[in-house]
């Protein structure tokens, strides 16, 4: 804590792991400039993606990871940026700060993002996509990550699936309604041990057709 109040251009250098023995002299006055700048305009994450892409197209010659840790990016993130334009770069940076994915999710983050998901089932959307910003380094929107969610079937939190019986068949009240209504109301009751009688069958009159002879066996 006192090495970095009396000297914060070599805290910075130590957090980075870069060794002040092996500095050039260009390489020194490079990072003084580089640090003065951050001193003027701040970390925020413009600052920090632009200085980054300086760093990795000026040929100083630091390594990826020195580069990353100087301006607080991730080993990962620094390396996508190192065949990214000027044009490229910035597009990238109000990609990430509007909230929308540069490139996409990958079928490989799936497997993380589950792990995740189970061990936090109270995280908000919000803290999934922190998540995949620190894991993979990659800004994605709330409709690429519900997309994403649905086609690993990881949309539904885990414990969230209805696990109760299902929901009975309706249940039909005769006395309302239903079938007793349209069932004739004055059936007699029958003694016990006798068999129900069969209706008669539809079109069958108990009387004769011709109650009285016909003509023709009025002659004969």
């Amino acid at each position: 804590m006192v090495a970095s109040i009396s000297d914060p251009f070599g805290a910075w250098l130590a957090q980075a792991q870069i060794p002040d023995s092996r500095l050039t002299p260009e390489l020194r006055g490079l990072l003084q400039y580089v640090f003065r700048f951050r001193q003027q305009k701040g970390t925020d994450y413009y600052s920090n993606r632009l200085l980054s892409h300086f760093l990795l197209h000026c040929q100083c010659g630091l390594k990826v990871a020195q580069i990353a840790r100087l301006t607080d990016f991730s080993r990962q993130t620094a390396s996508g940026q190192q065949d990214l334009s000027s044009k490229e770069a910035i597009q990238q940076a109000h990609h990430r700060m509007d909230g929308r994915p540069y490139g996409k999710l990958l079928p490989r983050y799936a497997g993380p993002i589950a792990g995740y998901i189970f061990s936090n089932p109270s995280a908000t959307r919000a803290d999934l996509i922190d998540f995949i910003d620190r894991t993979f380094g990659v800004r994605v929107s709330r409709i690429a990550l519900y997309h994403f969610l649905k086609k690993f079937g990881l949309d539904e939190p885990p414990g969230s699936s209805d696990t109760s019986d299902p929901t009975p068949a309706q249940s039909f009240d005769l006395s309302q309604n239903g079938v007793l209504q349209s069932l004739p109301q004055n059936i007699p009751e029958l003694p016990a041990g006798q068999p129900i009688p069969s209706p008669a069958p539809p079109f069958s009159p108990h009387a004769r057709n011709t109650p009285e002879p016909s003509s023709f066996s009025r002659r004969l």
